[in-house]
């Protein structure tokens, strides 16, 4: 071999070492130096976590590794972005003036599940494009509506459905599901879904089965006011064995101090069916106030029966509306009173947003009955309502089946009084229940926000903070994480969370929102 043919190999050796040097993995983000919890529910360990474009693509000891930016976490909690199992969500999202989600993102969430309680859209490809239109903030999963498919096929009657209105209803959720649906909710306290038979919500449940999605439900009674907080629970678990899905028991509570102390015995229910082989989980918030509308729990059933219109037919009939309002006096007294009724938005007159059904009564010197009938009538009063015993929120609390969800909405700051977990479910259970009670581990509490969560619905991207998963990433300061929000002043922001990534992009850039709206519709793998 001559010289040159020599040193042409040497510089074209050389070059190759170069280009090799140059063309290294290059990550956009490695952070260093935190507490990484990741998810699963292990201790945390000091690791560093690269992100290349929307990806997690290394754990371990990256400081030296060449990459776009280094965020140094000293001090601070890195996890996997917090999956809001239960949210109602949905409605602001796919409005140019809330589709930021920062009061979401401010509590670390990067993912919902919406649709839920038996409500929302049954097109979802149309609710894609209308969630997608001005961008998300976080990444939603859709579920079929039970309740909003069987009110389009055969209104709110309280009849069984014909075989041709099953099969309408059958073929709705099927599409529902080829889209990508990651399930069905019902919603068995409102109505129609409380009308509607077992036999009916198994049959399309075995649809739901086939594709591995789940059956979330708000249940028939959660406050052993009619059908019983027990059986209810157990309708849930014979629908899951007869069909085989997945079911979830929505925001899991002892709802009136009639059921007061059921928690213990429900805890044994889940824990016989699992034992059996049927796969029964529930979501849970972190308060001891519910939320809904002023009619739903107060006007009986049989009053509602036909839709918002019939009802109305009714309380305008004086004989009816008699019998109507010594049902609700009856409600009220099971509740525990109308003082732990507090309005949170009545766009008819938002002079009682704020204050509770006693003290509007008091100041208007009529009965309470006699004014709900008063304020249905003239719009549609949504209410908070303090109905839970702090006991039972541990007892479902603690249990390795329960997820986090907020059962939260998003609305715009000062619109109305709303319920506290649209601003504060998640950083309040960290804050209250870990730091505070000690009543959860760490680590508990984050797999029931991350994991446990993706795990049960499906989302195989998620929940974890492993390589290849998608890089929804937060990074928190475990003494500033807090809710701020509460009952009388609900508009105000968690604080706490330093960074939130969505889908590898920054939401949340030391501690201030960026604006990028880079969240997705997901679809469960088909």
């Amino acid at each position: 071999m001559n010289k040159n043919c020599s040193f042409i190999l040497s510089l074209l050796f050389s070059l190759s070492l170069l280009f090799s040097a140059c063309s290294s993995p290059e990550y956009d983000t490695v952070i260093i130096n935190g507490r990484l919890l990741d998810g699963a529910g292990n201790p945390w360990v000091y690791a560093d976590i690269a992100i290349k474009g929307d990806m997690i693509a290394a754990v371990g000891n990256l400081r030296d590794v060449p990459s776009g930016r280094i965020i140094d976490a000293q001090g601070l909690y890195v996890a996997p972005g917090f999956i809001d199992a239960h949210s109602h969500a949905d409605g602001g999202l796919s409005t140019p003036e809330l589709s930021h989600a920062q009061p979401l993102l401010a509590q670390g969430i990067t993912t919902v599940i919406v649709n839920q309680c038996g409500g929302g859209a049954t097109d979802l490809e149309s609710q894609r494009k209308r969630l997608m239109e001005d961008g998300l903030g976080v990444n939603v999963g859709q579920l079929v509506p039970h309740g909003a498919v069987r009110r389009g096929v055969m209104g709110s009657d309280d009849r069984e459905a014909t075989p041709a209105e099953m099969e309408e209803m059958k073929d709705i959720v099927r599409k529902g599901m080829d889209y990508g649906a990651f399930g069905m909710s019902t919603g068995l306290g409102y109505i129609p879904g409380f009308f509607t038979p077992t036999e009916e919500l198994a049959e399309l449940c075995k649809i739901v089965a086939g594709y591995g999605g789940v059956h979330q439900s708000h249940i028939r009674d959660e406050t052993n006011l009619t059908v019983g907080l027990l059986t209810a629970v157990e309708e849930i678990i014979e629908i899951s064995e007869a069909s085989g899905v997945t079911g979830i028991i929505s925001h899991i509570k002892a709802g009136s101090p009639l059921a007061w102390g059921a928690s213990e015995e429900i805890g044994k229910m889940i824990a016989g069916a699992r034992e059996k082989g049927t796969a029964i989980f529930t979501d849970q918030y972190p308060y001891e106030a519910a939320a809904t509308g002023l009619s739903s729990i107060l006007v009986p059933a049989w009053a509602r029966e036909g839709g918002t219109g019939r009802m109305r037919e009714r309380l305008e009939d004086p004989e009816m509306r008699e019998q109507i309002a010594g049902e609700i006096r009856e409600i009220l007294d099971l509740r525990g009173g109308a003082d732990k009724i507090q309005f949170r938005r009545y766009r008819t007159d938002p002079s009682i947003e704020g204050k509770t059904l006693e003290e509007t009564a008091m100041e208007r010197n009529l009965d309470a009955a006699d004014l709900t009938i008063q304020l249905i009538m003239e719009g549609s009063p949504s209410i908070v309502l303090f109905s839970m015993h702090e006991d039972d929120i541990a007892q479902f609390m603690t249990q390795p089946w329960n997820m986090t969800g907020s059962d939260g909405g998003l609305v715009e700051l000062g619109d109305g009084v709303p319920h506290p977990r649209n601003y504060g479910s998640f950083p309040r259970k960290i804050r209250k229940y870990v730091f505070g009670e000690e009543l959860l581990e760490l680590e508990q509490a984050i797999r029931s926000m991350t994991s446990l969560t993706s795990s049960v619905f499906g989302i195989n991207d998620r929940g974890l903070l492993r390589p290849g998963l998608k890089a929804d990433i937060v990074v928190f300061d475990p003494g500033k994480i807090t809710d701020r929000s509460v009952y009388t002043d609900p508009h105000q922001l968690s604080e706490g969370m330093v960074y939130v990534f969505v889908n590898g992009i920054p939401a949340i850039d030391n501690g201030a929102f960026t604006g990028i709206l880079s969240g997705t519709v997901l679809k469960r793998d088909l």
